[in-house]
């Protein structure tokens, strides 16, 4: 089933990797970048419309949806250089980018190391990954436990693997707040691709990445500020909401910070899509 009609869907190769991304629409660049444990279907509710004044690109990250499974290059930095790749690629050598989840962790790297080439940034349900970590306590250990667990070497890999199903349902109910917001057939489409060989394993060294090379990047970067406007939106009924400032967050990595909650959970794009887009387009215009 195609779940993005009006989008082709292409390989593009960048960075050493081939990456699965849909192209549709017209006008200036924008790159929409999906969170974990998904695709770039998550984007499937928000991005018809938003093709209808921008060149939409979105691809599936490195490890994930239909895009290569490689044994690493897992950390920002490396996931930011595919996505900017992809762009140039494609002939846009300036863009917008919109991230959700692990997507906004690569939009934020992008805004820092490609700074020329990203004229806006939304931000949906995070605070930065070095304020995360620095600032993890009991609630919020026990909220993000899939943080913590993911570290572990090898054991991830072989209950998540033995259990898969369970499991993606696991962490879509546990993170949304609107009941049925993922479709039974959206969640055919990320279970086939949770469960392509290779995509488990990248998942987790996504968040493992996080903890290691990511927040000794971040550390040396504590200096830089992200330049261009940012966007920052984020669920009212999800975790970040009540553990963190989560404006405040933002606006010590960045020079021009804006944003609310919306009455939603973490999957905001699948929970929210209307609200959501009546903030994308006006920020993003």
């Amino acid at each position: 089933m195609n779940l993005m009609p009006g989008f082709t869907q292409t390989y593009v190769r960048a960075n050493g990797i081939r990456l699965h991304v849909r192209v549709g629409g017209e006008g200036p660049a924008l790159v929409l970048l999906h969170g974990y444990p998904q695709s770039g279907i998550m984007w499937r509710k928000v991005a018809p419309a938003l093709a209808r004044r921008f060149s939409v690109v979105i691809p599936d990250l490195r490890g994930y949806g239909d895009s290569d499974k490689p044994r690493d290059g897992f950390d920002k930095k490396t996931m930011a250089a595919d996505i900017h790749g992809v762009m140039q690629t494609l002939g846009h050598a300036r863009y917008r980018v919109v991230g959700h989840d692990r997507g906004a962790r690569v939009s934020h790297r992008l805004a820092l190391d490609h700074a020329d080439a990203v004229e806006r940034l939304s931000l949906l349900d995070i605070v930065p990954t070095h304020t995360l970590f620095r600032d993890t306590g009991r609630e919020l250990a026990a909220a993000y436990w899939h943080w913590f667990f993911f570290q572990v070497p090898d054991l991830p890999e072989v209950m998540i693997g033995a259990t898969p199903e369970p499991f993606l349902r696991n962490m879509f109910r546990a993170l949304s707040a609107e009941a049925g917001a993922i479709e039974e057939a959206a969640f055919a489409e990320y279970f086939r691709t949770f469960t392509l060989p290779g995509t488990i394993r990248c998942g987790l060294e996504d968040y493992r990445a996080a903890a290691k090379q990511d927040f000794a990047d971040d550390e040396a970067d504590l200096a830089r500020r992200v330049t261009c406007p940012v966007q920052i939106l984020w669920g009212e009924f999800g975790k970040m909401h009540t553990l963190f400032d989560v404006l405040a967050t933002w606006r010590d990595k960045a020079n021009d910070v804006r944003g609310r909650p919306l009455p939603c959970g973490h999957f905001i794009p699948e929970e929210a899509p209307e609200v959501l887009l009546a903030e994308l387009e006006s920020f993003l215009a």
